[in-house]
């Protein structure tokens, strides 16, 4: 989890594929409505978010005892908890970078709708008691590693 930017595809991809389990980037399930909204600038609310977060949680319930990784920015508690629901065993891991180095990878991402334009609500929206706390500026394969030894533990 983490805002716009915090590597949470990157990372996810490639700890899916040392778990050997799918990867699956909740950006694809957001509707054309949500993702024109973002495009434009503005971040979604409350009402539009939560059926987003029902349908990632079916899928985190359908993969439930296999395993998955998940990348979703599920920025507040109560949309983990929403997200997560009565599954048992699931891990929430935040990618943390500082926002100016969220703000460099924004302006150099190209082909995405999340830019720079819905990083500070995203911010301010962030809540990160009850996660585990990775460092998304460290290289990919360290917070992959490190991500790893978490979840062996």
């Amino acid at each position: 989890m983490g805002p716009a930017g915090a590597g949470k595809t990157t990372v996810g991809r490639r700890l899916a594929g040392a778990l050997g389990v799918p990867f699956v980037d909740g950006d694809d399930f957001h509707t054309p409505e949500a993702i024109a909204r973002m495009r434009g600038g503005h971040p979604l609310d409350d009402a539009a978010r939560g059926p987003w977060l029902d349908r990632l949680h079916e899928v985190l319930r359908a993969h439930h005892e296999r395993g998955i990784v998940l990348a979703c920015s599920a920025l507040r508690r109560s949309y983990r908890s929403r997200l997560v629901g009565d599954l048992s065993g699931v891990a929430v891991l935040a990618l943390v970078v500082a926002p100016d180095v969220l703000e460099a990878r924004l302006a150099t991402r190209t082909g995405h709708y999340a830019g720079p334009g819905l990083l500070a609500s995203q911010l301010e929206t962030l809540e990160l008691d009850g996660v585990t706390d990775l460092d998304g500026a460290a290289p990919v394969d360290d917070v992959v590693a490190e991500a790893q030894r978490v979840l062996e533990g």
